[in-house]
């Protein structure tokens, strides 16, 4: 007879197991004396291309965690969370080079003068970038402007705004029975065309990712119901993915641009189109970051 359909026996089985537990724990070693296996320092007269994730600093990576704790200078760019920017010591030196729709507070080449600057004398740099820095970030222009300098630098990778928002929203990016393609498009439309390629993109097997699309949504939702998708066809918008001020916006192409016009979403804000986004509703998981209570509104 299993212990757990008796409740005498129950009782008993209960009260082995905290025995069991007391007695075995000192044999087990506590997560408080586990050391994580940090090495390595920041080099001086090295730039490290660092990615700071999402927002949450609980995203960062270790790497990018220590490397910030190290530098002598850290160069940060306007989506880099507060809590991140907590983590650099007051001995650091710090340089703002944020940019904003529309506002460059620093051109891209003094960013890059600045790197080379700092190195040149003598200093550790970290050159800090929200999301993942080789994802829409510019990092090949840095590289490019490190290299000419002859200056070595070092990537580390961060999690990226679309893996944060999906997390945060409790969905997958892929599926097997949704998509079997990822796509991610920044909408910032600087072909030399300016139009992307909508009849590629109107797919069904895959999931649609658009990066700094705020404004363009109404575009991107009609761009993509002339190209073939359906008008019923799901989008969601995140902004401040994995932060507590996190919100999304759920509805279909057709009905999208009136939503967000009735309930306008801060910037950053991330685009996501596919039929992983019907999971938002009927995936039953918490969301990856517990102190977040996204305002969702769905269709």
């Amino acid at each position: 007879m299993r212990a757990q359909s008796n409740p005498l026996l129950l009782k008993w089985y209960n009260a082995f197991m905290r025995l069991s537990n007391r007695a075995l724990s000192p044999l087990v070693q506590h997560a408080s004396d586990v050391h994580l296996p940090l090495r390595g320092e920041c080099r001086a007269g090295q730039v490290y291309l660092v990615g700071a994730g999402s927002g949450d600093a609980e995203l960062l990576t270790l790497k990018a965690a220590r490397l910030l704790r190290q530098a002598d200078a850290v160069v940060y760019d306007r989506l880099v969370g507060d809590d991140v920017l907590a983590l650099i010591p007051h001995r650091s030196e710090r340089y703002y080079v944020g940019k904003a729709r529309g506002h460059h507070s620093v051109p891209q080449a003094e960013i890059g003068e600045l790197m080379v600057k700092l190195a040149r004398e003598g200093k550790s740099v970290v050159r800090l970038k929200g999301g993942d820095p080789s994802v829409f970030a510019r990092m090949g222009e840095e590289l490019d402007a490190l290299a000419a300098a002859q200056i070595p630098a070092a990537i580390v990778p961060g999690i990226t705004a679309a893996s944060a928002a999906a997390a945060s929203m409790g969905i997958p990016l892929t599926d097997r029975g949704h998509a079997q393609q990822l796509r991610f498009v920044t909408a910032q439309l600087c072909r030399e065309d300016g139009t992307p390629d909508w009849t590629s993109l109107a797919r069904k097997d895959e999931t649609l990712v658009f990066y700094m699309g705020l404004s363009k949504v109404s575009a991107i939702c009609q761009g993509l119901r002339q190209a073939g998708l359906p008008d019923e066809w799901p989008i969601m918008l995140v902004a401040n993915a994995s932060q507590p001020e996190q919100q999304s916006l759920v509805a279909s192409l057709a009905s999208m641009p009136e939503k967000l016009a009735a309930h306008p979403l801060p910037s950053p804000c991330l685009i996501v189109v596919g039929s992983v986004v019907q999971r938002v509703a009927t995936t039953p998981v918490a969301l990856a970051s517990e102190f977040i209570s996204p305002q969702e509104i769905t269709p």
